[in-house]
């Protein structure tokens, strides 16, 4: 949740058997993301960041403007659903970052997006 105003965001990760080929270490899964703007103004997304670990240790840095190719706003009490993916060499990694938006006066700020984890269920321990 951001300080400056009211902002959660929930994650779930899917493995995607059928895009999945084990044998050549090329694992995919997809996230659906949920932000719900709590605050009594509305906010935009401006930016993304994530930092994607796979179960090898290796980290993968994304910086992107918006979501999904635009920049959009989340009114008062109003949620934003999509669904992205990423490829990963490992049955099982970790993603985590942050969004940047802005509020309707001007103020920018970061909401968190704590660490979840992306993996195949039967690798779970």
């Amino acid at each position: 949740m951001s300080k400056l105003t009211r902002v959660f965001v929930q994650v779930q990760s899917l493995y995607v058997k059928s895009q999945s080929y084990p044998e050549k270490s090329r694992y995919v899964f997809t996230y659906m993301i949920m932000i719900r703007n709590m605050s009594k103004s509305s906010v935009q997304i401006l930016k993304r960041y994530w930092l994607i670990t796979d179960g090898n240790g290796r980290e993968i840095e994304i910086h992107g403007e918006g979501v999904s190719g635009t920049k959009p706003y989340i009114a008062s009490g109003g949620e934003l659903h999509y669904t992205s993916g990423i490829v990963l060499e490992t049955p099982i990694g970790t993603m985590q970052g942050y969004y940047v938006m802005v509020n309707e006066i001007g103020d920018e700020f970061n909401v968190e997006v704590p660490v979840f984890r992306v993996a195949i269920k039967t690798h779970i321990h």
